[in-house]
């Protein structure tokens, strides 16, 4: 039997969630367990086709009726989606996937041991073009001080370059990136694009619906630990979406990366199908402005080599490999590190240059410790089953397994104490692994 238009459309909407690799699913699977929500999406698509025809059909009526007929079937369309029936996430990310280009604000509230008097809290404006990039506009206060500083961040990926302009301080910071670092601050800005992917991949129950600023909506909600791929203890992502546009509406999210550190964001204020040009994303650097760092610094890679050369810069500091490697034991460690840098940089009273340059060696540091974090967190999402033994295993014990990742169905990817690499059968693996512990 001949596919009608409305399957076609739902195989449209899969398939383009399918473009992006986190999380991986199975989407047949996801079709028998949406049934119910695809034949809703099916249905208004089947109609929604005929009021048009309705109201653009060719007759000799006169301009004013066939302006009539318009509002009439205008009204009828709002209320149809209004009224009659409920949102579909799918067709969500189709309507937010339509807009080329668009704005929200973001609260971001972190709490935890790591935090300047136990909380940090920042706003901001975030702005996606599809066409020129990202522009985020951020009002962070300064722990010490409490004062707000402004910070502005363009994304340019025609050139693969990240700009930090910080204006108080008249500094600003260049980093090259690559694509999968690119998707990856996508994800972490919240871009509801990939928010809505995420919870496709996940389970997740509707809420129902309720009015938000004079605004009525459908709630979506998952607490699936696959949201994410593993990088918190704890996470619940809400969405509410128009339920006349299905466009978001407010997205809140809280993650609970450990028991002392949780992180709630709250999206609202969207506004979709902005106008923009080129030059609201071409930053002006002012004549006074000085580099943060000297030279230009690289964004984390997220590669098997990025990862291996974070755990050897980790020894080459400290001795040892970190014992978890998962992000917010890495950040913590940098940040322990990077304390101890700043009481011997003070002590030695450093000239500017040796001070741009050691900023340099921290962020390198840094991007180094982002891409260990960020290769075991992608193992994660994508399934891999890592595991890591950074806290049996050093750099003196080179045979001993540090790490193991699956590749296939019966071979996986085995990291050793002295940072060589094998790929082994499923059994070999056993052996190693007993050979390292017992």
């Amino acid at each position: 039997m001949k596919p009608d238009k409305s399957d076609k459309k739902i195989d449209k909407l899969i398939g383009r969630a399918i473009g992006s690799e986190r999380p991986t699913f199975d989407f047949d699977k996801w079709r028998a367990d949406h049934q119910k929500e695809i034949q809703t999406y099916k249905s208004q698509t089947e109609q929604i086709p005929y009021i048009a025809w309705r109201t653009t059909m060719k007759s000799r009526v006169s301009k004013i009726a066939a302006a009539a007929l318009i509002v009439i079937g205008a009204f009828i369309l709002l209320n149809f989606f209004k009224e009659t029936h409920k949102v579909v996430l799918a067709g969500v990310l189709e309507r937010v996937e339509q807009a080329r280009a668009f704005m929200y604000k973001m609260e971001v509230t972190t709490t935890g041991d790591m935090m300047p008097a136990g909380e940090q809290a920042f706003q901001g404006t975030f702005i996606f073009s599809d066409e020129y990039g990202m522009k985020f506009e951020m009002d962070i206060p300064d722990p010490k001080t409490g004062k707000i500083v402004f910070q502005q961040i363009y994304i340019l990926p025609d050139q693969k370059v990240m700009l930090s302009l910080m204006p108080e301080k008249k500094k600003y910071m260049r980093m090259e990136f690559d694509d999968e670092w690119l998707a990856r601050m996508k994800e972490e800005n919240k871009d509801p694009r990939e928010t809505i992917k995420q919870m496709m991949g996940c389970q997740y129950t509707e809420l129902g619906r309720l009015e938000i600023d004079g605004i009525e909506v459908d709630g979506f909600e998952t607490t699936d630990p696959k949201f994410g791929g593993g990088f918190a203890e704890d996470v619940k992502v809400t969405l509410w979406v128009n339920v006349e546009t299905w466009l978001p509406v407010l997205m809140e999210i809280d993650i609970k990366m450990n028991e002392q550190t949780k992180t709630k964001f709250v999206i609202s204020d969207f506004q979709w199908h902005i106008p923009v040009v080129a030059s609201d994303f071409e930053p002006v650097i002012p004549e006074d402005f000085s580099a943060l760092t000297t030279g230009d610094l690289k964004g984390p890679g997220m590669s098997e080599e990025a990862a291996l050369e974070g755990l050897k810069f980790f020894a080459e500091i400290t001795g040892q490999y970190p014992q978890k490697i998962d992000v917010m034991s890495l950040m913590q460690k940098f940040e322990e590190l990077a304390e101890a840098g700043r009481k011997r940089d003070k002590e030695m009273n450093l000239s500017r240059m040796e001070k741009e340059e050691q900023t340099k060696k921290a962020m390198d540091v840094f991007r180094s410790f982002q891409s260990l974090g960020m290769f075991y967190m992608t193992l994660s999402q994508h399934e891999k089953e890592p595991v890591y033994y950074g806290e049996k295993v050093g750099p003196d014990d080179t045979g001993d397994v540090l790490m193991r990742w699956k590749v296939s169905y019966d071979r996986y990817r085995v990291v050793f104490g002295d940072l060589s690499t094998s790929d082994v059968t499923a059994e070999e693996l056993a052996e190693l692994e007993k050979t390292s512990f017992e």
